[in-house]
């Protein structure tokens, strides 16, 4: 490890260290004043009265002031829900902005310092380490000790990172309160982006725009010399900051919807929900164009580049759950399971999702236009099933927290219902291939060690026959690794697409299939 290697590592340990802390810094009270003010009108009332024995109160961390929230809190709709008043019940949580608005803290009084000291020490750093990585290497992917490493092979570094990823997913997910000072942090430039103060949503975002740029920059060192990897990696990073960050904040700033261009159904599973429509609908021009142009991406876009280029399209160029996948969990790639077993879970789970999000979304279409008589209330549950179970834990927690535990792409093998959409296209009507050539495979396997998506690609390279899998998102990884040049990613005529050579021993002939 250079110099300069070790001078990044340590300040991104500072600055990790620094961010680890902020959210415990600081005090809390209320005032009848700020409960009006950061409740809904319906509520202010009641909130104000519920909440009165905490005024004149200091809490000296966010875990007793929001100990102190949720008892009373709790308490009245606890006894409510008791008598079965179901409508005088309080469903909507405003222990985040009343943590936010009630907090005391210098985080607060300075927020340029600790982003500073925080995310731009991190930022900083990882870019310094990843700067010098692969430097001293020739071109060329190698194994690089990756089966000895404590961080890439489940060592305790590897534990204690997923263990960390998947803490940090369910608290954004569940107990955001917690993170006040965090986003109090980033509230500067969320007001400058958008306008608008900052929530936890875009602290994440933030966050995961930084973490795809700085990691992107080590993809950039260890493929440099291979140009698909590098049109790849620029791709997902310009995707992830223009499309998903910076343009939906924009849309804001000008009194449109927040909308991302380049989130599609069923991964943007709301984008049917009766409120999103609502919110198209009565956005005028603006509005009725990212209506169309979502549903134009799903029943064309889709069908249209996936039978042109294969699911590599979205899911390797566009996508920001690949985006993340490819640069922060490219160092996990090689830990997806490669077994038969595997396989027939993948497919069962992730085709069981697609179902899922369809059938909800027949449903929530349904009852918007029947004027929610259609099965009543059973569109929320499903709503509310959905985004907890697929939207939140499968998504956030274990497709980016497994990271370290499972590969980088568990989300997108097990979960993403785009990617099940896509790859049903990809596998019965695309010109995409991996074609291969037997004769100068020397059976090394570096393409399956390397393959994220848990194909086990020296199989078919061995048999010189054509990679035509539904999960394959077309990475390119396993070409840039291979030492004899035997894997090409292609775009051809469908004929002989699909190639189930047999394998001649003596005078018989075996055939193997897909």
């Amino acid at each position: 490890m250079t110099w300069i290697e070790k001078i990044g590592l340590g300040l991104f340990l500072v600055g990790l260290t620094t961010f680890l802390v902020i959210p415990f810094l600081g005090t809390y009270s209320l005032s009848e004043e700020l409960v009006k003010a950061n409740t809904k009108a319906i509520h202010q009332d009641k909130m104000a009265e519920i909440l009165a024995p905490m005024y004149g109160q200091e809490y000296s961390s966010n875990f007793t002031f929001l100990s102190a929230f949720g008892e009373k809190f709790d308490a009245y709709n606890d006894d409510l829900k008791s008598q079965q008043l179901w409508d005088e019940v309080i469903w909507d949580d405003y222990s985040f902005a009343l943590a936010k608005a009630g907090l005391k803290s210098p985080v607060r009084d300075s927020p340029w310092l600790f982003f500073a000291l925080a995310i731009g020490l991190a930022v900083l750093g990882g870019f310094l380490y990843n700067f010098r990585q692969h430097a001293d290497e020739p071109e060329g992917i190698k194994n690089n000790g990756i089966f000895h490493s404590k961080l890439k092979n489940r060592g305790w570094i590897g534990m204690i990172t997923g263990f960390f990823l998947i803490l940090f997913y369910v608290v954004l997910y569940w107990f955001p309160a917690y993170l006040v000072n965090l986003v109090w942090m980033v509230n500067p430039i969320s007001e400058m982006i958008s306008g608008n103060p900052a929530s936890q949503w875009f602290l994440y975002g933030l966050i995961y725009t930084l973490a795809i740029i700085v990691m992107g920059i080590r993809m950039f060192r260890k493929y440099r010399g291979n140009k698909y990897q590098q049109l790849r990696t620029a791709s997902v990073m310009f995707f992830q900051t223009a499309f998903a960050f910076l343009i939906p904040e924009v849309l804001v700033l000008l009194n449109q919807p927040y909308f991302d261009f380049k989130n599609i159904w069923p991964l943007d599973y709301d984008f049917f929900y009766d409120y999103q429509i609502a919110t198209f609908l009565s956005s005028g021009g603006v509005g009725m164009f990212m209506l169309i142009w979502g549903i134009l991406l799903i029943i064309i876009g889709v069908p249209v580049f996936t039978y042109f280029f294969g699911k590599r399209w979205y899911c390797s160029w566009v996508c920001g759950c690949g985006g993340l996948a490819e640069t922060v969990g490219d160092p996990f790639r090689q830990l997806s399971d490669k077994s038969v077993k595997a396989w027939k879970y993948e497919r069962w789970i992730v085709h069981s999702v697609l179902v899922l999000a369809v059938v909800m979304t027949g449903v929530t279409i349904a009852n918007y236009f029947s004027g929610f008589s259609f099965l009543g209330n059973v569109t929320n549950q499903l709503h509310s099933f959905y985004g907890f179970a697929i939207g939140s834990a499968f998504a956030g927690v274990v497709g980016t927290g497994f990271y370290p535990f499972m590969g980088n792409r568990v989300w997108c093998r097990f979960g993403c219902p785009l990617a099940a959409y896509l790859g049903i296209v990809q596998r019965f009507k695309s010109r995409f291939r991996i074609t291969t050539n037997g004769g100068q495979c020397i059976s090394c396997g570096n393409c399956s060690t390397y393959c994220e998506m848990g194909i086990d690609v020296r199989w078919y390279a061995q048999r010189g026959q054509n990679i035509v899998r539904s999960s394959c998102v077309g990475c390119g990884v396993c070409s840039a690794v291979c030492p004899r040049g035997v894997l090409k990613l292609e775009n051809g005529p469908e004929e002989n697409r699909i190639n189930d050579l047999p394998i001649i021993i003596g005078n018989d002939s075996i055939k193997i299939h897909a």
